[in-house]
């Protein structure tokens, strides 16, 4: 079973669906690898509100990802939840270097599991490899865009790309999205699919959850006044009378917004609109 079962004793709690996260493990997050996080709460460095959708929320630590994951080996000492992204992470011990890290973790990958990102590792869950080093046809996430640089693309739960193509130069990758792109061969990548990939069918359930995840509530343009909205004013209720814009204006709907004109030249297909 993927969802938490819950006795609905609240009107809030009928319509709430929440992942059974039973299997995760129960230990304390890695204190060495913890970092404070301050909440702007939507206001700019003047204190005034700029982002009027954020607010409130949990205090929360930050957990350092290692992204780059380069000559490194070590064991699964836990799978656990990150309040910072929708993909769980792994606790892995060192034993050469005596340290601790946390890694993105993939589906499958369990406690007890060695995991490399040396060169010659086998091609297993969890390993990280140069994409030369990685049989076409595989999955693989946290991809790098740069040989000095950690994992860019492809880092949210249930995400993945395919490699389909290799040269002595260029590794071509499919993102989800359709899009296709040209990577250097000496960038590194991890193999598997990213954990949790039932993360979109959580409900919320009731707005007061909203709040706790530091999202306030969304007013509408029509419920405005004239002076705050393009959609405010009139006598009575009204749709708006016009097409749906921001409050500077700008269209929301159906008119597209992205330049089609491809700037990247590694990019070979953009993605599906």
């Amino acid at each position: 079973m993927i969802f938490k079962r819950i006795n609905p004793v609240t009107p809030g709690q009928r319509q709430l669906k929440l992942l059974d996260k039973s299997y995760l493990s129960k230990r304390q997050p890695i204190k060495s690898q913890l970092i404070g996080l301050s909440n702007s709460g939507g206001r700019n460095n003047l204190g005034r509100i700029t982002s009027y959708r954020k607010g409130g929320g949990h205090k929360k630590l930050y957990r350092n990802i290692d992204f780059i994951r380069k000559n490194t080996k070590g064991i699964v000492i836990s799978i656990e939840h990150d309040p910072n992204r929708s993909c769980y992470i792994a606790g892995i011990f060192d034993s050469s270097s005596n340290k601790y890290s946390y890694i993105l973790a993939p589906k499958g990958l369990k406690s007890g599991h060695i995991i490399k990102s040396i060169e010659g590792a086998a091609i297993k869950i969890g390993h990280s490899l140069e994409l030369k080093d990685i049989p076409i046809g595989s999955f693989i996430h946290n991809i790098g865009l740069a040989s000095n640089r950690g994992g860019q693309l492809v880092r949210a739960a249930g995400n993945y790309a395919q490699l389909i193509q290799k040269d002595s130069h260029f590794a071509r990758v499919k993102l989800r999205s359709g899009e296709q792109r040209l990577i250097p061969v000496n960038c590194r990548a991890t193999l598997g699919i990213l954990s949790n990939e039932n993360h979109n069918l959580i409900s919320i359930g009731k707005a007061g959850r909203s709040r706790w995840l530091n999202r306030r509530p969304i007013v509408r343009g029509v419920a405005m006044n004239p002076v705050d909205h393009p959609h405010g004013g009139g006598e009575g209720k009204t749709s708006g009378g016009r097409p749906s814009v921001t409050p500077w204006g700008k269209i929301t709907k159906g008119q597209p917004t992205r330049n089609k004109k491809i700037k990247n030249k590694l990019i070979v297909v953009r993605r599906k609109n």
